[in-house]
């Protein structure tokens, strides 16, 4: 055991958990109408819950167990034969445990900025448990445990796929899963409204920007150069593209938002995910540049050219950005253009059957959609007794 990688990686650990706790959970609230807040607060908590226990169960046994190609077993079920002295590499393997748990947490954390304003609780926890066993966990396991997509004799491409950080595990699983979940679910009752709360928006973005050096410098599971390199091309990822959306909307709009500038964060965020570990700063530049705008025209796309109320946009920032960052690693070079293009590709798929698969079984034992009046009184009262403000809106 090295005890500066372990203290490291505990320290990544708290700040991913971090980031969906409060980050993301104060960056969808603000987002959404005032008489919404606390059913997204709810559902990123109960999430966060609810992913601990069954990563316990199964989830890291399904993900980084022995296994075979497709998925890693049950050997490890409930942190059978792991100790507080087992190692994974240079840390302990129960840290290592937990640091890949608040992965688990985030993912379909990230899908509830789909189907907030009008979903059923009980839907979000039922769909959440079994995407992340189903769908989140394999996925994990193909690239980062050993297995499909990972190289090897037993490999799908001859090269290994490079995904640092989660631009295919974590961002293309929760962006294709969110867009699923959008149609069956149906547009919301109401016309969108703007942000009631933008202030949360900022203070998420800024804990998730945070967070995110835990994220990606994390993943490196090493006090090193590479974690610091990891860190710093998060950064300026982030920076350029908050600042190129802002300016393309400013282009575009007349006005920069505040709100555009923080989404612009998140964009550069996700699209330097996956090669954070493979680029320098220059290449960070260009991704931030260009996920800034892209991320940005495919809001529009998504919501007005296919009429998908995909509600705060996670297809088209943390899936477009987290696929457009994987490609960019063999547009720099440093990875195998079919490895890169051909997981994609297999991701994609996988994770589109699984949601709809998971989605339609959860719909017939309980609703998905909370009824009109329910959406219109607003699900903090309708689904939880409770309202976050005196005055709502």
């Amino acid at each position: 055991m090295n005890g500066a990688d372990t203290a490291w990686i505990i320290v990544a650990t708290a700040l991913v958990l971090f980031m969906t706790l409060p980050g993301l959970a104060l960056f969808y609230g603000g987002l959404v109408r005032s008489r919404n807040v606390l059913s997204v607060f709810m559902q990123c908590f109960s999430i966060a819950c609810l992913m601990s226990v069954l990563w316990l169960v199964a989830g890291y046994s399904i993900a980084f167990g022995e296994g075979n190609a497709y998925w890693g077993g049950l050997d490890k079920a409930f942190l059978m034969g792991v100790d507080a002295n087992t190692l994974s590499g240079t840390i302990p393997e129960v840290l290592f445990f937990a640091f890949q748990m608040t992965f688990a947490i985030i993912t379909p954390a990230l899908i509830v900025g789909a189907y907030v304003e009008r979903v059923g609780y009980g839907f979000v926890m039922v769909f959440s448990g079994l995407w992340m066993l189903l769908c989140y966990a394999p996925v994990a396991h193909w690239i980062w445990g050993g297995g499909l997509l990972a190289g090897g004799e037993n490999g799908l491409f001859d090269e290994a796929v490079k995904d640092f950080a989660g631009g295919i595990v974590v961002h293309e699983t929760a962006g294709i899963a969110a867009l699923v979940v959008a149609i069956v679910l149906g547009a919301r009752s109401e016309k969108a409204k703007p942000p009631h709360n933008p202030g949360y928006v900022m203070i998420g973005a800024a804990m998730l920007w945070v967070g995110w050096f835990g994220f990606n410098g994390g993943s490196q599971l090493a006090a090193d150069g590479g974690a610091a390199m990891a860190l710093t091309v998060t950064h300026i990822s982030a920076a350029t593209a908050s600042l190129s959306w802002a300016l393309y909307e400013r282009i575009k709009h007349g006005k920069a938002s505040m709100v555009g500038l923080v989404t612009g964060t998140i964009a550069g965020l996700a699209s330097i995910t996956p090669a954070s570990g493979f680029v320098g700063p220059v290449e960070a530049l260009i991704i931030g540049a260009v996920a800034g705008v892209l991320c940005q025209e495919m809001c529009g796309v998504i919501k007005n050219t296919f009429k998908i109320d995909d509600t705060l946009d996670v297809f088209a920032v943390h899936g477009v950005g987290g696929v457009f960052g994987t490609i960019m690693i063999a547009a720099f070079g440093a990875g195998d253009w079919t490895a890169q293009l051909g997981s994609l590709a297999v991701v994609g798929v996988f994770t589109l059957v699984v949601t709809t698969i998971i989605v339609y079984a959860t719909k017939l034992i309980m609703p998905i959609r909370v009824s009109r009046d329910e959406e219109i009184e607003g699900l903090d009262y309708a689904s939880h007794g409770e309202r976050a403000y005196d005055i709502v809106s």
